[in-house]
């Protein structure tokens, strides 16, 4: 539904719930993710909502950075990976959930232009092999918000990059770590039913509230797996989680502040169209013979 959100609770449910070790789950979120993608974007293609061309070049372009992302993850330490994991989540939430100024007034785009989508594809692939995201909270944002495409076009045509990437980025993995197959075929099975509801719905839902949803769906999780990778002692801190709800009452205070601000600018521009003519006459123009 939201082109994005298998790996983010892939991952913490392989490592929080069946126990896996870090970077096993992370390899195994990639190879969940890629099938369930595949198959989810079947509906977005017949109702029309997948660029072709972007999402190929973005997809290839992000293959060969996923690939060496999942080669990198071997030298880097699983606490450090989840950790940047949860903070681009977060700075990506912000993004959505605040949206694109202006892009009502800007025509929507067929594709992309070529380079933009091989320089995004690069670096959001590099991310997915390093942390074991397939991308969709980088790459919705990529294509909704830097690309301006709406919001549903941009969910199918992620899932297309998501596809291909993460199937990269396992391909990356199995050098250095051992698969539960069993508990990864299971999770697969059960993501791709879903996977379909989901792209049912997806065209059913206003694209505002879809943006909206998607951006406050990953604050949630990247808060939780933020938390995990905190000591124990930290975590169990009452003035801790005191000072945590403080920072996110005062951050939701301060965007529905930002909000009604922006949306009395333009009542208040219309109240005063422009200076007042002046009463006093202009004087006579004189012309030269």
């Amino acid at each position: 539904m939201l082109g994005g959100g298998g790996s983010i609770l892939a991952v913490p449910l392989l490592i929080y719930v069946a126990g896996l070790p870090a970077k096993e789950a992370i390899a195994t979120s990639l190879l969940v993710v890629g099938a369930t993608s595949a198959v989810a974007v079947i509906p977005h293609l017949h109702a029309g909502r997948v660029r072709w061309r972007t999402g190929l070049i973005f997809g290839a372009a992000g293959m060969t950075g996923a690939y060496t992302g999942g080669r990198l993850a071997e030298y880097i330490p699983a606490g450090i990976l989840l950790t940047t994991f949860a903070v681009m989540m977060l700075a990506t939430a912000a993004a959505m959930i605040r949206g694109r100024r202006g892009a009502e007034d800007k025509p929507v785009p067929h594709e992309l232009p070529i380079f933009r989508v091989v320089i995004d594809g690069v670096t959001v692939g590099l991310v997915t092999g390093l942390v074991g995201a397939g991308g969709g909270f980088l790459v919705v944002p990529a294509l909704a918000l830097l690309g301006g495409l709406p919001v549903p076009v941009a969910v199918g045509t992620s899932l297309v990059v998501i596809a291909m990437k993460s199937f990269a980025g396992f391909a990356g993995y199995l050098h250095t770590v051992t698969l539960h197959w069993g508990l990864a075929a299971t999770v697969t099975v059960a993501a791709v039913a879903g996977s379909l509801i989901g792209a049912k719905l997806a065209g059913r839902i206003p694209a505002d509230t879809l943006r909206k949803s998607f951006g406050w769906f990953v604050v949630v999780m990247g808060i939780f797996i933020l938390a995990q990778q905190l000591p124990t002692q930290w975590r169990t801190s009452p003035a801790l989680w005191a000072v945590t709800a403080a920072t996110a009452v005062a951050a939701a205070a301060a965007i529905a502040v930002r909000r009604r601000q922006h949306h009395n600018e333009p009542a208040a521009s219309s109240a005063h169209p422009g200076p007042r003519p002046s009463s006093t006459p202009a004087p006579p123009t004189t012309r030269s013979r």
